[in-house]
């Protein structure tokens, strides 16, 4: 039975219950004329949401923070983070609440989290607001990627507030409905670190462990236990980056405080898929440097993790030399994991049978994305028109590549492995969200039309099924078009 009153809604409390020092107590602003533009209803089904009754106005003031349920705490979160490799020691939710914790059908607590709801405490001068057009870019990110197989935060609503946001134009503000297996991050160790109360920080990794790690526990007691979240947490990370990584998405703004706990990726502010294959590929407005580069990535994450560790070590050790050669043994197994993770992604995509070794798999990878590189070839279209290669139309991949001897014997290795092109087309997505149409896509919706965005919706939602009417949703961009660039928003 699906909730369908605020009276029936429950909304758990346990990150404010547990860890009050991170969490402040905060109520969203009033939207003026809040009004709904989407509303994800097969998550709302998964949570146990009636869609029809967040779409009556008593949804909607839910959706935006106006109207909790009797019981619930709405906090804004404290963390710390390194952004661009600079420490800042206190960031948290500036423009966000969590309304609390949500216990689905299944029994799986997930975060219901608001972004763009108003200014708290923690937001340093900032005005705590959204723009529409930032909002529906998460919407529909988080929702490509959740269709792609990538664990992610997903989005339940983008709701208009009927208030203008003040950037370098007057924009309609928003908030986001957002769902999370929680949002603990790297930052939240980090703040509750520098406190130097050690009690919080054991009380925030056991609430870790807890929530997303609990096999931990299972490691022994004491610091076994908080070297296995450790190993936990990197385990995660790694898979997660590889699965990025191999449909071509580059996150943006990797900072310690957008690098979750559970292994989800979460916040997509600067971000963007490939077109062109060039792995010193950046989209952030602010990442000037290049530091979350595509080909950077693997790195940055392993960087952040060693954050984690450092934050952890009182934890894992009272010996503080002990506790670092624990930590950095447990971090060097961060490079074979998202090796292992990112070929065997790539076996798949090929089409290879399962069980090759990773010395027969690594070579054909490395070769043919050097291939991919000196011909930037469109990173979805490319690995798609592969299968075709496997079943023996070669000439959509010859078309684009610029040495055809090079890819001629690359390609007769290949097919002696014996790749299944069917199998292929199951795990290279003929749509991803195309930088050119999500642009189309917000622009519309800003000005009022939606069509655009519901379309794009419909194709990135079932990304390895060609349709007819979606031709456009495969094509590269335009050529001729200049460097695409993102915002974060704020």
């Amino acid at each position: 039975m699906s909730v369908s009153t605020l009276d029936d809604l429950r909304l758990g409390t346990r990150f404010a219950d547990v860890l009050p020092e991170l969490a402040v107590r905060w109520q969203a602003e009033e939207a003026p004329e809040p009004q709904l533009v989407v509303l994800n209803e097969p998550l709302a089904r998964e949570l146990g949401l009636d869609p029809g009754w967040l779409r009556t106005e008593a949804g909607v003031r839910l959706l935006v923070g106006a109207d909790v349920p009797e019981g619930a705490t709405p906090v804004a979160q404290g963390y710390a983070g390194h952004q661009f490799g600079g420490y800042s020691p206190r960031l948290g939710d500036g423009r966000a609440l969590l309304l609390g914790e949500l216990a689905g059908p299944d029994g799986d607590l997930r975060d219901l989290h608001l972004k763009g709801s108003g200014r708290t405490p923690w937001a340093r001068g900032g005005d705590g607001l959204a723009a529409l057009g930032p909002m529906l870019r998460e919407h529909v990110i988080s929702e490509a990627m959740h269709a792609l197989g990538i664990p992610t935060t997903r989005s339940l609503a983008v709701v208009a507030t009927g208030r203008g946001v003040h950037r370098d134009q007057v924009l309609p503000g928003a908030v986001l409905a957002r769902v999370a297996a929680s949002h603990l991050r790297v930052g939240s160790f980090q703040y509750a670190r520098a406190t130097g109360d050690l009690d919080l920080l054991r009380r925030l990794a056991d609430h870790a462990i807890e929530r997303h790690h609990p096999a931990a526990r299972a490691a022994g007691l004491g610091g076994a236990a908080y070297l296995a979240l450790l190993e936990g947490v990197a385990a995660a990370q790694a898979r997660l980056v590889a699965r990025w990584v191999l449909v071509g998405f580059v996150h943006g703004v990797m900072n310690t405080d957008n690098m979750t706990i559970s292994g989800e990726s979460i916040d997509y502010g600067p971000c963007a898929f490939l077109d062109a294959y060039d792995p010193s590929t950046v989209f952030s407005s602010i990442d000037t440097g290049g530091r979350y580069a595509f080909r950077n990535q693997p790195a940055a994450a392993q960087w952040n993790l060693a954050r984690l560790a450092e934050a952890l070590l009182p934890l894992i050790d009272d010996d503080e030399e002990r506790a670092v050669a624990a930590a950095t043994a447990a971090l060097e197994r961060f490079a074979p994991a998202y090796t292992e993770a990112f070929t065997s992604g790539a076996a798949a995509k090929l089409g290879l049978p399962e069980g090759l070794e990773q010395a027969v798999v690594a070579p054909l990878v490395e070769d043919l994305l050097g291939l991919m590189a000196a011909a930037r070839v469109d990173h979805t279209s490319f690995w798609r028109s592969l299968a075709d290669a496997a079943r023996g139309e070669a000439e959509g991949v010859r078309g684009v590549v610029l040495d055809l001897p090079g890819l001629d014997a690359w390609l007769e290795r290949w097919r002696a492995l014996d790749p299944d092109g069917d199998a292929m087309d199951r795990v290279n997505p003929v749509y991803v969200p195309r930088n050119h149409l999500v642009e189309e896509a917000l622009e519309a919706a800003t000005a009022g039309d939606l069509a655009p965005l519901h379309r794009l919706l419909d194709a990135v939602t079932a990304p390895y099924d060609e349709r007819p009417g979606l031709a456009a949703y495969a094509q590269p961009g335009p050529e001729g078009a200049g460097p695409y660039v993102t915002f974060c928003g704020t």
